[in-house]
């Protein structure tokens, strides 16, 4: 491709970017397509011959597109938000010409160094102690992975880095954790049955006492503890479990205290809302994702930690080729995590807080949890609806119910609800369990959602209700 090609192109992009997300609510919020029905379209061996930009562009409109599930759309409702917004996409764009490789200061001086400051912006605007560190990570899967990896050398005096694990480590987690939780343990080396599952309350948040007869228990049974991850806003319900017990008590244990709140973190930009990460201070590290409800979009995954000595101890490593006069004199931000290629994340975050301002982002999530407080209104209007957790946040567990109907019964009915609603292509749910109570589960977070949309949503529960 000629530059002339490239900009008459890139116009082209950009110009339909602008004209998609103006006009976004004409596409179905869920893909209609069916399974392997774009790859039906797809030839099966690739080109000889190069293309014009033109056909590919087409083809890109009349074949993946009907694919895409439009999480920009705001009527979208599903799993947590994954908000684009037009700066960052702009900071992207330059990421992706920029081509830059940004493992080690030297490699490029600027991104180590903006990284910097703008994980010190995120660090003081949701209220981290001070002195504690960020880097950015791709998702908060990958953060909490660095967590148990820094948790078992700490716990072996960094001896299974050098000689493997030898004696039986564990951790601690409620019921309610994210999946990755039990992922990272395995990749790990922790092992699966590593994993102590703690039970939960009936807001569906971690009991401390619960966790503390575990730890006494593998104490006794010459188990070492090596982390506990507690969440702040779990998946499924957005539950916070109580940092302020569990710190004192991994305090007390010696054990490593990491605090998931991918979704919720970004809620501590609102004062009012900064109780959510009381007790915080106890803990090692912390994570929280931008590109779910901060405008930035995917991936760009904020990790702190408080001794961030002990994070760099447990993956640096220094072969002669990535030796540099510098090394001691600045941060080589692959020595901060798994990876040693690293984008260029902090420019995006950079331009987001930048062109909306802390005060813009805090706008939007207030605007957010009023909506939250419509709908649950909503809800509670209507003797047909049920209301299963609290709504700490924007997530709403909530289920139709029916006299009479058993648990069984009362799934496969909102199962058939959910299917409905969905499929009208007006807004896309989805569903969890809670304590075996099957709930369909509204996330509010997408940046242009409004109250038309709350309603709209409401509107389609109430007219598919009567046809399951």
């Amino acid at each position: 491709m000629d530059r002339e090609t490239f900009r008459l192109f890139g116009h082209k992009c950009i110009d339909w970017l602008a004209d998609y997300w103006e006009e976004i609510e004409k596409y179905p919020v869920r893909s209609q397509v069916k399974a392997g029905e774009v790859k039906g379209k797809l030839p099966s061996e690739p080109p000889e011959e190069a293309e014009p930009m033109e056909n590919i562009f087409n083809d890109f409109q009349d074949v993946i597109l009907p694919g895409i599930t439009h999480w920009q759309h705001p009527g979208w409702f599903a799993y947590f938000p994954a908000n684009a917004s037009p700066p960052s996409v702009l900071a992207e764009v330059l990421t992706a010409g920029l081509g830059a490789q940004c493992m080690m200061w030297l490699t490029s001086p600027a991104a180590t160094e903006l990284e910097e400051v703008v994980l010190e912006w995120l660090r003081g605007m949701i209220g981290l102690p001070e002195g504690w560190a960020g880097v950015i990570q791709d998702t908060a899967s990958t953060a909490t992975l660095c967590a148990l990896l820094t948790a078992r050398e700490r716990a072996t005096s960094f001896d299974s880095n050098q000689r493997g694990l030898i004696k039986p480590l564990a951790v601690y987690a409620s019921r309610e954790a994210h999946s990755s939780v039990e992922k990272g343990v395995k990749i790990a080396g922790l092992g699966r049955d590593a994993l102590r599952y703690i039970s939960t309350d009936e807001d569906f948040a971690l009991v401390p006492g619960e966790l503390e007869r575990e730890l006494e228990r593998d104490r006794r049974e010459g188990v070492r503890p090596a982390c506990v991850i507690a969440t702040t806003g779990t998946t499924s319900s957005t539950a916070c479990d109580p940092l302020e017990p569990i710190g004192r008590i991994c305090n007390t244990y010696g054990v490593w205290l990491h605090v998931d709140a991918a979704f919720a973190g970004t809620a501590a930009l609102l004062p009012e809302k900064r109780h959510l990460l009381h007790g915080v201070e106890h803990a090692d590290s912390f994570v929280f994702n931008p590109h779910k409800w901060m405008l930035t979009n995917f991936d760009c995954s904020a990790y702190f930690v408080k001794d961030s000595s002990l994070l760099t101890r447990t993956f640096e490593i220094h072969p002669e080729y990535l030796k540099t006069g510098l090394d001691a004199q600045v941060k080589n931000f692959r020595d901060w995590g798994i990876q040693l290629g690293r984008r260029f994340r902090a420019l995006k975050l950079w331009f987001v807080i930048r062109s909306y301002g802390v005060e813009g982002i805090r706008k939007m999530l207030r605007e957010h949890l009023r909506l939250a407080g419509v709908f649950q209104q909503l809800l509670q209007s209507d003797p047909g609806f049920e209301i299963l957790a609290p709504v700490n946040l924007t997530v709403i567990c909530f289920r139709m119910k029916r006299e009479g109907m058993d648990e069984d019964e009362l799934e496969r009915l909102n199962s058939n609800l959910l299917e409905r609603v969905n499929a009208s292509g007006k807004a896309f749910l989805t569903h969890t369990k809670l304590q075996g109570r099957y709930c369909m589960r509204l996330a509010i977070g997408q940046a242009n959602t409004t109250e038309r949309h709350i309603r709209t949503v409401w509107d389609l529960l109430q007219d598919e209700s009567a046809h399951v």
